[in-house]
């Protein structure tokens, strides 16, 4: 009987012993989670068209230079390409956006996908960042932003975003 317990026991040890490890080896491997963060402030932008000699006067291409101001600092560098209908109010852009600044105290870049429709009017809009295209402080950046263009014409950012800790 003894022999029995003695047995049960050196089981006992060595499981709780492989517990103990298995939960440390998890714990050191276990990436932190990320943090959600909300980010305001006005920008400017001057939208240049390009000239591309396209025989659709409906499409176009323009550069984008924007200047970030509030919770991110910084500069916005795309391309943009449109289409407009014959629907007065109706159309389409899609764009593609390098900022780079400092976002509340870590700086970088990241990239913005922009996607965007006008129908009759009526504003639908996604920018998202390109998963991976964050840099430096702002690496791992992910999120969605919204622009907000007010009835005098100044635009304005809402972005929801989030970073890994820092370690």
């Amino acid at each position: 009987m003894r022999t029995v317990r003695s047995e049960f026991a050196i089981v006992a040890v060595v499981f709780l012993y492989l517990i103990c490890v298995a939960s440390t080896f998890a714990q050191s491997n276990q990436k932190e989670a990320p943090v959600s963060n909300h980010a305001t402030g006005p920008f400017d932008v001057k939208v240049i068209p390009q000239d591309d000699k396209s025989a659709d006067a409906a499409l176009g291409r323009m550069t984008i230079d924007k200047q970030y101001h509030g919770d991110l600092e910084g500069t916005g560098k795309g391309q943009m390409l449109t289409a407009g209908t014959e629907v007065k109010g109706s159309g389409a852009y899609v764009a593609i956006e390098r900022v780079t600044g400092t976002l509340r105290g870590r700086t970088g870049s990241f990239v913005l996908q922009h996607s965007g429709t006008m129908n009759k009017g009526v504003p639908q809009m996604t920018i998202t960042v390109v998963p991976d295209s964050g840099t430096a402080q702002l690496a791992g950046i992910a999120g969605k932003m919204n622009i907000v263009i007010a009835a005098d014409g100044k635009h304005s950012y809402n972005f929801d975003y989030t970073l890994p800790n820092e370690n």
